[in-house]
């Protein structure tokens, strides 16, 4: 069978591209510098059985060109970027496992929650240039968190937050009082976590009712001595809206691992001194990386070799 790889980290590894190559020897792979265009999967993708995708777009349009596409295997969690609809009609099955590196993106999120409170990088950066300020923050213990989204990530990142002892508040679309109880955690609305927490952690999908969930009426309820994280995805926050909130000191920082467009490119944002910023690396860790990739080749795997249903 002809596999093609077009997402990018997964490419970029050694241990994934041989192990893969060990099942399916004919597997060719996308070096491109950055998630490849519409042009690009178009010419890659020609006779290709199943693919693996990255964050890449994968749309109707692009799929009704390779009839021969069997199956669309996906390296991460995120499915905004796959048009599931499209594989239905087409009779393209789907490999996917959600939460295959949501330890990564929680640990990442603590983190950042910590890097904030004890201005780790807002005191520590400006020391590389001589300036000794020993203001040293605030504690992350028995502070009040708001965790919007309880799925994997949001549940992981309330483990790692049971030694600080913090109030815990989370919103979900589903109940999750049952589940979060052991945390004595409480699930509330948006609302009384905007008005109540220092600490506030995005943890859903990008849908249409979660789009610029962070816009400047939101922002406008947030306390001034909040914290906002993002390491979800990037249109759950107005960005401009935040930059002028940051700017105007209507919150005390925020830390963002993703972006409405990647990679950013209003300089001014990322310089905020407030604003601690990674380059979409929550779910890339070592071990991370390894997760998904083994993941998406066991659904390729099961697909042609074991003749099995795909999960």
């Amino acid at each position: 069978m002809k596999i093609a790889v077009s997402a990018v980290s997964f490419c970029k590894n050694k241990i994934l591209r041989s192990e893969l190559l060990e099942h399916f020897p004919q597997t060719q792979f996308l070096m491109s510098q950055g998630v490849p265009c519409h042009d690009e999967l178009t010419n890659f993708y020609k006779n290709a059985q199943g693919i693996i995708v990255g964050t890449e777009k994968i749309d109707r349009k692009l799929l009704e060109q390779f009839p021969q596409i069997k199956i669309i295997s996906k390296y991460g969690v995120g499915t905004d970027n796959i048009d599931l609809n499209a594989l239905n009609k087409l009779n393209i099955k789907f490999g996917f496992m959600a939460g295959v590196n949501k330890l990564s993106v929680a640990e990442l999120t603590l983190g950042f929650m910590l890097a904030l409170s004890h201005n780790i990088f807002l005191k520590g950066v400006p020391l590389k240039s001589g300036y000794w300020d020993k203001n040293g923050g605030i504690q992350l213990s028995n502070r009040s968190v708001g965790i919007i989204g309880c799925g994997n990530v949001g549940y992981q990142l309330l483990k790692l937050l049971k030694p600080f002892k913090c109030e815990l508040l989370v919103n979900d679309i589903e109940d999750k009082q049952c589940l979060i109880q052991p945390f004595e955690a409480k699930q509330t609305s948006k609302l009384e976590i905007f008005e109540k927490c220092q600490f506030i952690t995005l943890h859903t999908p990008l849908t249409n009712d979660t789009k610029h969930m962070i816009n400047k009426k939101t922002l406008s309820k947030i306390r001034h001595d909040a914290f906002l994280i993002n390491t979800a995805r990037g249109q759950l926050v107005d960005q401009v809206a935040l930059k002028y909130a940051l700017k105007n000191n209507q919150l005390a920082g925020a830390a963002l691992d993703v972006y409405e467009i990647e990679p950013p490119t209003d300089i001014e944002f990322l310089s905020l001194p407030q604003l601690i910023t990674t380059p979409h690396i929550a779910g890339n860790s070592i071990e991370a990386q390894l997760n998904m990739g083994r993941n998406a080749i066991r659904h390729l795997v099961e697909f042609f070799k074991n003749k099995t249903t795909v999960i």
